[in-house]
């Protein structure tokens, strides 16, 4: 069964909006830049790719903007987005699936600090109830009244395609009417630091990834708009020679992962590729020796664009939907490869069979 997506919402950086996405990724840019958020002065790595423009009272009425933390305003946000851009209200059965690497780790941070210096009694209870991973998605569910699956799920670099995957798993089953899937992501100085530490950021040649943050959501299985595309098919796999921090280093797993997804979109061909490459040598070297599989297909490497992590990955999915909604392919395949060995996979396709 495949799955139509008919709305996007975008809270990416460089691009707030589906038309300010569909620009930056025309014109080839890259929204990483000098870090100017916290000071980096003691650390390697100075870039990410950061949203600067986004205002979320643009989107959130004020007292209930107060009780969400950035993350869950991206999450909200960028929901509002896709469903005005599928044209049509959603029915109260429809799912919710967020994929997040790290989480809230900003409100976390804040909430200890608070907890350390006032004590239980006098820590600020709204910062607890965003100190979980799935306040997002929480938030997003109540503010249009949704009550179907409510999932979140976090597997680092997989975690946005994982939650595509559990949601179209979901649909096809008749579990609910349609569902809103997506990814959030926060860059803070408590996590920027601890990944320059350990040696994963790239800086002044070093190869690693760049940490990227935002929300995208989509519309899956609802709406008027004509589909940016299908959903058609996944596949998952986990290599076993991964260590808990990196990436695994046989190239098989993935192409198992790879042909597992072909194999349930029952497609012949596949013309891109949005690959996983973040710039950690691990993870591109054996993901490279994998893409032999597909000697043809155009590689397309979005986290040069946006950052790695959850948002990414759900930044790739919406890159992959704009290019079959702009007729550049027919079918592509969107490759994740997570730290600790997971491999999602899926297939979008530009028909519906």
């Amino acid at each position: 069964m495949r799955i139509p997506i008919t709305g996007i919402g975008v809270i990416a950086p460089g691009a707030i909006g589906i038309e300010a996405f569909r620009a930056l990724l025309a014109s080839g840019g890259s929204a990483v830049a000098e870090v100017d958020r916290f000071d980096t002065s003691g650390l390697s790595a100075h870039k990410a790719a950061l949203v600067r423009d986004f205002k979320p009272k643009d989107f959130i009425p004020a007292m209930k903007m107060r009780r969400m933390n950035t993350l869950s305003r991206l999450g909200v946000a960028a929901a509002k987005l896709a469903i005005e851009d599928c044209g049509a209200a959603l029915q109260p059965d429809t799912g919710v699936a967020i994929g997040t690497a790290f989480g809230p780790v900003q409100t976390s941070v804040e909430y200890m600090q608070e907890y350390a210096e006032k004590g239980a009694a006098l820590a600020p209870p709204q910062l607890f109830a965003e100190s979980v991973a799935n306040a997002p998605g929480s938030h997003i569910a109540i503010e249009w009244g949704l009550r179907g699956f409510n999932v979140t799920i976090t597997q680092r670099e997989s975690s946005a395609l994982a939650a595509a995957m559990y949601a179209a798993t979901q649909l096809a089953k008749g579990s609910a009417s349609a569902a809103l899937i997506g990814g959030v992501e926060e860059a803070n100085e408590m996590l920027f630091s601890v990944l320059d530490r350990i040696g994963a950021l790239a800086y002044d040649g070093h190869p690693g990834i760049t940490l990227g943050e935002g929300g995208a959501v989509l519309v899956a299985g609802a709406g008027t708009r004509k589909p940016y595309g299908w959903l058609a098919g996944f596949g998952i796999a986990r290599d076993a020679t991964a260590t808990i921090s990196n990436y695994g280093r046989n190239p098989v797993v993935n192409v198992r992962a790879m042909q597992s997804a072909v194999e349930d979109a029952r497609v012949d061909k596949i013309d891109a590729v949005y690959v996983s490459m973040n710039g950690a040598p691990l993870c591109d070297e054996v993901e490279r020796e994998a893409l032999m599989l597909f000697p043809r297909a155009e590689l397309v490497r979005t986290k040069q664009v946006f950052g790695e992590y959850a948002a990414g990955g759900a930044l790739q999915i919406a890159a992959a939907l704009v290019a079959l909604d702009e007729s550049r392919y027919d079918n592509v395949l969107v490759n994740s490869v997570s730290a600790g060995g997971g491999i999602v996979c899926a297939v979008l396709t530009k028909e519906a069979a």
